[in-house]
Formats: structure tokens, C-alpha cells, sequence
């Protein structure tokens, strides 16, 4: 009796021709394997097992010359576990039909007659994909339980961290600097915390410092009254007053102009605003947050930001690391955006092949989170075989930059750490097997064994 190896999918074939089914039997014979003859049974068994990989003949009874059959119980299977990699066999003569159920969700073909050979090697690759995504789906759980914040997606610690400090000042009223690249979420996150605030339900008002006209800016934030300059037709109320109650997002803080700063340092102390030609104060209950991606602690050195201000407006600061020092998080963040952008556009996509996760794990992102999105969405416009490829993200993704498959396995990531301890521990101790496994905490046969396992040499004493 063949004897099969537990680091190997279980294999569900669906093959109703004997001969076929003998002949797989013997190509697969490492593979736990379940049978299956018709739709029935199929379904059956992949209720039962819920096996990672099933290989499956389009035609079954009772109508083994068509694709029917075949094509509903794909759906069916995949509608009951939707992580299920599918592998269809096909004659050269209905490739057609081959495609039909790629587009269908199966995962990928094989030819017959069966190259054992090339069955083995989209079984792994589909392997290698169902684990993937199987991790994925765990990671997303976590995250939507415990590592979650408001919309803010992020597993990575790095990134836990600024979670947890945001979460920390929500409940207060302090003022927050968030900082961070270009595109890391700094938005994202002043939104989390008003949420996560006692103004969760006040209004939550943005402005961009940078994209509006130096001469408009102060209008933009305090207001003014009909006829207090030339073109004021009417009262207009500032963005400081629509956020009375609430949130105020001062977003890319350091291009704020000198005499603006001295202003709003001014609302900052006295929490009082007045519009352009008023000559009324006007209380305004408001919560601040600010964000940049400018040095303002180097600005500050060179006159262009003041320090009252920034002592201020910086009772707490929150820095978002970039996404290239957030390891996990780009994949995470990836499966998220997926879903945004199919809603939004309208468009069903499968998920990603692997090689494309590993590169979008292993690509620097420049543009951070921002750059990610809109790669996403690109992807989602472009993809036409139901799971989005790494020409489909327009990436240039190297292999060598692509880790993935060079990941060190835990036991040899154990085995390098207990030879380095080893190593160590017998040059401190002069070689001295019994001091050794005293600071070790294990006892000397303990301490044998583990030196035979790592090929250590019998020198020691």
C-alpha cells in the first residue's frame, strides 16, 4: 500500500473513466486521495474532506460527452468552499471549454492525455495558492477582531503600535500630529480616531493646507462676512466653525503660511474665531488634528513653522511607518482594496495569483498605501482571467525580489537559532558538556542529542 506524505494536499479527482482513474491513482499514489464518480459524489465528498485541491473531469454522467454536468458541479464546489483550487482536465479539442470554467473559477487545466509531470506541477502551484490565501483569510480575521481600528487594516507591529497609541488619544480631547510619507493613511487615521472619539458623531472637517491658494486659505478656515472684501457677495462660515462639536483635519500642516499659523495659534488659546470683517468673536468647541510629511521639528530650526505652534498642535504625535516597513500589512491591505474596487467598479474578481501576492509583499511601494490602491484598481480594470497577475498590476518584480519561495521553514529557522545558542554556550563554557546543559536548563543526554541533530563535532567534553 503506498504510504502518502502529510506535507501533501489532499486530492478529491472526480473522473468517472476507470482507466483514467487507475491512472491517476498511480501518478498521484503521495497524495492522500478521495474518489469520486459522478456529481453526486463529488459534492459529497467535498462537503465531507473540503479538500485544498480537486481535479475534475468536465464530463460526467449523465452526460459524459458534454460539459454541463461538469461545469455546474466546478460551481458547486467552489460555492460551498470558495477557496477550493480546482484543476480541470481537457483534450485538445475543448480547450474552449477548459477556458469556460477557468472563467468559472476553476483554478487551472491539465492536458490529455496526463502529463504526470505537468499535473504535478500546477498541483503544487495550487497548493502553494490555497495556503496563501487560507493564511490570508486568518490574518483578515484577526484583523477584523483584534488588530482593527476603524478602517485602519494592519497586522504588521509597526504598525499595531501607532493603532494603539491612536486608540490611547481618541478618548481625549489633546491635539495629534500624524505623521508620515506621502500616501501611508495619515487621513485614514485622523478619521479612525474622530470615530473612535466622543465627537464620533460631530462633524468631521478636512482641509488640505497645500491645495488652496494662499490668499483664500484664511477665508477657507475662519470665514468672513458679506462685503468684507472685494467678490464676498455673502457670509461664508469657515471650516473651524462647520467643525463645532468635532473633528478639525488640518492636513499638510507645514505649508500652512507664517501669518495663518499665528492665527490659528491664536483660535488654539483662546478657542474663539473671527470671520474676515466680523468683529464678533465666535466660540467654536472643536477637536484638532493635524498631519504632514514635512520635518516640522527642522522647519521650526529654519523660521518657517512656528514653535508655539507646534508645541501646541503636537500634545501627541502618531508616526505611520511607510508600507515597505510594514511586513504583512501590503497583502492585507491588497485583499481589502480588492473588495473596494470591485464594488466600485462593478467588476467580479477572483483574487490574485501567487506571484502576484509575492510581489505586492515584496515591492518597495514608494507610494505607499496610496500607490497600492490605485494599483488595485488599475488591476481590477485589466484583469481578464479572473485572478489578477503581476502584468495586470503593472509591477516589475524581479525574482530575486520576491522572497517568497526563499523563506527560510521554521525548522531550519529553529535548527539556525539552536546552533547559534549552541555554539555560543560551549565556547563560554570551554566546551564543558555538563556546564552547557546547566545554562541551557536541559540535561546531558538532552544536550547529545541536540549536538548530533545539528552535526556538532565530538570535542566537547
Amino acid at each position: 500500500m503506498p504510504v502518502t506524505s502529510p506535507e501533501l494536499p489532499k486530492l478529491l479527482i472526480v473522473e468517472d473513466d476507470p482507466t483514467l482513474r487507475k491512472q491517476l491513482q498511480w501518478a498521484l499514489m503521495e497524495h492522500p486521495l478521495v474518489f469520486a464518480e459522478d456529481r453526486p459524489t463529488a459534492l459529497a465528498a467535498a462537503r465531507k474532506e473540503e479538500p485544498p485541491v480537486v481535479i475534475l473531469d468536465l464530463g460526467l454522467p449523465p452526460d459524459p460527452g458534454g460539459v454541463s454536468v461538469g461545469l455546474d458541479t466546478l460551481r458547486a464546489i467552489l460555492a460551498h468552499k470558495p477557496t477550493t483550487k480546482v484543476i480541470v482536465s481537457s483534450g485538445n479539442s475543448d480547450r474552449a471549454n477548459a477556458l469556460e470554467a477557468i472563467r468559472s473559477g476553476a483554478y487551472d487545466f491539465y492536458p490529455k492525455p496526463v502529463d504526470q509531470d505537468v499535473l504535478k506541477v500546477i498541483i503544487g502551484r495550487a497548493w502553494n495558492s490555497f495556503q496563501l490565501e487560507e493564511e490570508i483569510i486568518q490574518l483578515r480575521n484577526r484583523m477584523g477582531t483584534d488588530n482593527s481600528f476603524f478602517g485602519v487594516v494592519s497586522a504588521s507591529p509597526a504598525m499595531q503600535k501607532a493603532c494603539s497609541l491612536a486608540e490611547r488619544v481618541a478618548s481625549s480631547n489633546v491635539s495629534v500630529v500624524i505623521t508620515g510619507e506621502t500616501g501611508t493613511g495619515k487621513d485614514m487615521m485622523a478619521r479612525a480616531i474622530h470615530a473612535a472619539s466622543a465627537r464620533a458623531d460631530g462633524p468631521f472637517i478636512a482641509i488640505n493646507c497645500a491645495a488652496i491658494p494662499q490668499s483664500l486659505l484664511e477665508s477657507e478656515l475662519f470665514g468672513h462676512e458679506k462685503g468684507a472684501f472685494t467678490g464676498a457677495h455673502a457670509q461664508v462660515v469657515g471650516k473651524v466653525e462647520q467643525a463645532h462639536k468635532g473633528t478639525l483635519f488640518l492636513d499638510e500642516i507645514g505649508d500652512m503660511p507664517l501669518m495663518l499659523q499665528a492665527k490659528l495659534l491664536r483660535f488654539l488659546q483662546d478657542r474663539m474665531v473671527e470671520r474676515i470683517g466680523g468683529r464678533k468673536p465666535i466660540p467654536v468647541d472643536v477637536r484638532v488634528l493635524a498631519a504632514t510629511n514635512q520635518d516640522l521639528a527642522q522647519m521650526m530650526k529654519d523660521g518657517t513653522f512656528r514653535e508655539d505652534l507646534y508645541f501646541r498642535l503636537n500634545e501627541v504625535a502618531i508616526a505611520i511607518p511607510p508600507l515597505r516597513e510594514r511586513p504583512g500589512d501590503a497583502v492585507l491591505i491588497a485583499t481589502h482594496l480588492l473588495s473596494k474596487a470591485q464594488a466600485t467598479i462593478g467588476k467580479a474578481v477572483k483574487g490574485f495569483t501567487r506571484e502576484a501576492l509575492e510581489c505586492i509583499e515584496a515591492y518597495p511601494w514608494p507610494g505607499n498605501v496610496r500607490e497600492l490602491e490605485n494599483r488595485i484598481k488599475r488591476a481590477v480594470v485589466m484583469s481578464e482571467q479572473g485572478y489578477i497577475s503581476i502584468a495586470d498590476l503593472d509591477l516589475e518584480c524581479a525574482a530575486p525580489q520576491c522572497p517568497q519561495d526563499n523563506l527560510p521553514t521554521l525548522k531550519q529557522v529553529r535548527e539556525d537559532a539552536e546552533r547559534e545558542l549552541l555554539t555560543r554556550t560551549l565556547a563560554l563554557t570551554g566546551n564543558n558538556i555538563q556546564e552547557a546543559s546547566r545554562l541551557l536548563g536541559v540535561s546531558r543526554p538532552t544536550l547529545y542529542a541536540l549536538m548530533k541533530t545539528l552535526n556538532f563535532g565530538k570535542s566537547a567534553n
